[in-house]
């Protein structure tokens, strides 16, 4: 006790906010299997969630393959291996740009809209009338969210790697002519279960990042408009911290037993 006391305050709320997300967890994993099953709740968040994400993470994908291209056509062209350009931004893309960059867009905008959602909701003690009412205030307002936030992001992450190839597509033939085919053709050859597979799985993990994290600062905020805005913003934080820890461990492991 004498030494989480001397601890700077930073690193007490950090441990404490570790602490508190594994309990919630828990509770999320406890409640997960029990009914009422809110298949349509669900169903509604990843629609509501996944729709309003399409435009941001679209025209963040265009663009993010667009400059990649671009940045990386000149040096290419020193070495005279220009030809190895779609496949390297391809690469560079499905395997890490794409997945961390979609789940760090996805932590801006949904986690802090269900952290400022349900935030409102605990203030304004509307979850503490759902539960007096009878209803599982959990199951239906945390369990769906981070369920759909899981299955969101994977999907996110897929369209926004496709929109990355058109825009270095169109990066390449800026200043070139090269066939969708052929571009494609290189983009795609290139790729290997090595490179799918492991960024398929750690979105996974992302996304149930972002819904768990959203919804524990939410349900845990203080009272008034200003633990709202604190829940919001504390969300984004922590759960943007959460995705390069996650990705970090996903890269590890995918070394080690993917060679």
């Amino acid at each position: 006790m004498k030494i989480a006391e001397s601890l700077p305050e930073s690193f007490q709320r950090f441990f404490i906010n570790v602490a508190g997300i594994g309990r919630f967890t828990k509770q999320f994993f406890r409640q997960v299997f029990k009914p009422p099953f809110e298949f349509r709740e669900i169903l509604n968040q990843a629609y509501r969630l996944g729709y309003d994400s399409l435009f941001l993470v679209g025209i963040t994908g265009f663009i993010i393959g667009m400059v990649m291209t671009l940045q990386t056509k000149p040096t290419l062209e020193q070495f005279g291996a220009e030809s190895w350009l779609p496949s390297m931004v391809s690469v560079s893309i499905i395997r890490e740009i794409g997945p961390v960059l979609t789940a760090l867009i996805c932590a801006g905008k949904v986690g802090s809209g269900i952290g400022a959602e349900l935030g409102s909701m605990k203030v304004s003690e509307q979850i503490d009338a759902m539960t007096v009412s009878g209803a599982n205030a959990f199951n239906y307002l945390v369990v769906t969210r981070v369920i759909a936030t899981t299955i969101t992001v994977p999907i996110l992450v897929y369209y926004a790697d496709a929109i990355s190839l058109v825009g270095s597509y169109v990066g390449v033939n800026i200043e070139g002519n090269v066939s969708p085919s052929l571009f494609y053709k290189q983009s795609l050859d290139i790729l290997v279960f090595s490179d799918i597979v492991p960024a398929t799985i750690k979105t996974l993990f992302f996304g149930f990042a972002i819904g768990i994290v959203g919804c524990y600062k939410g349900a845990t905020a203080d009272k008034g408009t200003l633990g709202v805005g604190s829940a919001a913003n504390s969300a984004v934080v922590i759960s943007s911290l959460m995705i390069f820890v996650i990705d970090l461990i996903a890269v590890q492991l995918t070394q080690l037993f993917i060679r």
